[in-house]
């Protein structure tokens, strides 16, 4: 590690983890680049993960350790550890993800040749929780076009977002909106991030993104797994539930009249303006979000419907203790 700051910055946000931590940061410091600082941000975890990550920050200076006094959410913990670094590059990492040894090496090669390339990132194996490989995880996205419009249209293709976790240049991160508390933020936030610039995808499989029941995904996208290939036959009933997973990333969502689905279809319409594009390409843009969220008009009024039966239990609750205050009176 250089005497200044590391090139690279290591995010790693945490909640319980202590299943597949050790394991995850000993593929991080196996790294055959050894110019990072590795930001481990617990929140609030109940577990034996504070002094896990405690062990190693003791044994290893590269590593910052920081536990949060509440559980802020995923989102903002996500978010945190970003803010806490110092790299020319960022790269986050989940507890429970492994990395070949040359994974970051190769993708900052990557970088350092080809300034146009914000996002470095490999082909991924899926393991299960002995660290057994599943599968190959086959989609594949065209996000190294020269054209804004057209990787805009990739990154609104259904994929599990794998691409958070390459090399990023920090300046690229530092003008990308940080990632919201609400459903599919992790994509829109990818997709902002290829507005900006090209993604390069290393052919090796380098990734290995572990597959276990305690992740978001298993909890609240069942069928996630059959997000795996290029030939995934979409239907409306793999639809995730945005309502659930909103409160997953942030606590505050909890008992909260959200429409999830609105805001996504907000979040992927701002996205068009958010960054310099002449109007041909912000058309294109919006023709992409026409066609691919085309059919799934009815989880808007699935929105509404809910907040109508909230509102109502509300209203109803509200008038039950109006009338028990006034009968006590």
């Amino acid at each position: 590690m250089s005497k200044n700051q590391p090139r690279l910055s290591i995010g790693l946000p945490v909640y319980n983890g202590e299943k597949f931590l050790k394991e995850a940061i000993n593929s991080l410091l196996a790294q055959t680049f050894a110019d990072f600082e590795l930001i481990i941000c617990d929140n609030a975890s109940t577990d034996k993960t504070e002094e896990i990550c405690r062990t190693y920050a003791t044994k290893d200076d590269r590593i910052r350790y920081y536990r949060n006094e509440r559980n802020i959410g995923c989102a903002p913990n996500f978010n945190r550890v970003f803010e806490l670094s110092t790299g020319e590059y960022f790269k986050w990492a989940a507890y429970d993800d492994l990395h070949a040894p040359d994974f970051i090496a190769r993708c900052i090669e990557i970088l350092d040749k080809d300034p146009t390339i914000i996002l470095c990132h490999s082909q991924a194996y899926l393991i299960d929780e002995n660290s057994d490989i599943l599968r190959t995880y086959d989609i594949k996205l065209k996000t190294d076009s020269p054209k804004p419009q057209e990787r805009f249209h990739e990154l609104l293709t259904k994929h599990l977002c794998y691409q958070c976790y390459g090399v990023i240049r920090a300046s690229a991160l530092r003008i990308t909106p940080p990632m919201g508390s609400y459903g599919l933020a992790d994509g829109i936030f990818l997709l902002r991030l290829g507005m900006i610039g090209k993604f390069y995808e290393i052919g090796d499989r380098l990734f290995f993104a572990r597959i276990h029941p305690q992740q978001s995904m298993s909890m609240f996208f069942p069928d996630y797994l059959s997000f795996t290939n290029n030939n995934t036959q979409y239907s409306s009933s793999m639809i995730p539930d945005f309502y659930g997973w909103s409160v997953w990333l942030d606590s505050a969502n909890e008992g909260q009249i959200i429409f999830p689905h609105w805001r996504i279809l907000w979040e992927y319409t701002l996205s068009v303006w958010l960054f310099p594009m002449n109007l041909y390409q912000r058309i294109c843009c919006h023709i992409s979000l026409y066609k691919k969220l085309r059919g799934n008009e009815s989880f808007l009024i699935k929105d509404l419907t809910k907040a109508v039966q909230m509102f109502w239990i509300r209203w109803r609750n509200y008038s039950i203790k109006k009338q028990q205050i006034k009968t006590f009176n």
